[in-house]
């Protein structure tokens, strides 16, 4: 009987704990009018929360009916409002390039400072071809935990 117990209480604590290591947010897009030409399915953020101090890797699905030759990544974080952070990535150092027509995810892993605030951010990235013309444009919440690596106390 104790078997059968164990057998039925740890897929539930593995399927809890698997909440905890990653988690698919809400996307919106910030023109919910535009015809994007990259439609995005979804964002996972892993872990989640995400740890200061940490790498946290973000990875975004998404579907494009024209092959992407290049581009770039234009991140803004915002804080309760606030804009705090900024930042450009080459979109061919976070996928393969070409983006072939279709689906493919774009992935980034980056460490938090040990001292950035735990709370809910809130990020905004518009995905720009070579010519500057934006070809998706999406927002997300995210939080930040209260747990920080004990080598940054």
């Amino acid at each position: 009987m104790e078997f059968l117990r164990l057998n039925l209480i740890a897929p539930l604590l593995l399927s809890s704990l698997s909440f905890y290591l990653s988690l698919a947010v809400d996307v919106t897009y910030c023109d919910k009018n535009a015809d994007y030409d990259v439609t995005v399915q979804g964002v996972e953020i892993s872990p989640y929360p995400v740890v200061r101090g940490s790498p946290a890797t973000f990875s975004i699905s998404a579907n494009t009916g024209e092959t992407i030759t290049g581009g770039k990544l234009v991140i803004d974080v915002s804080y309760f409002g606030w804009h705090i952070h900024s930042e450009t990535h080459d979109l061919c150092e976070e996928s393969s390039c070409p983006v072939s027509s279709g689906d493919f995810v774009i992935s980034h892993t980056q460490v938090l400072p040990g001292f950035t605030p735990p709370g809910t951010y809130n990020l905004k990235m518009k995905l720009v071809d070579k010519k500057n013309k934006e070809l998706t444009c999406i927002g997300f919440d995210f939080s930040i935990g209260f747990v920080s690596p004990v080598a940054d106390s």
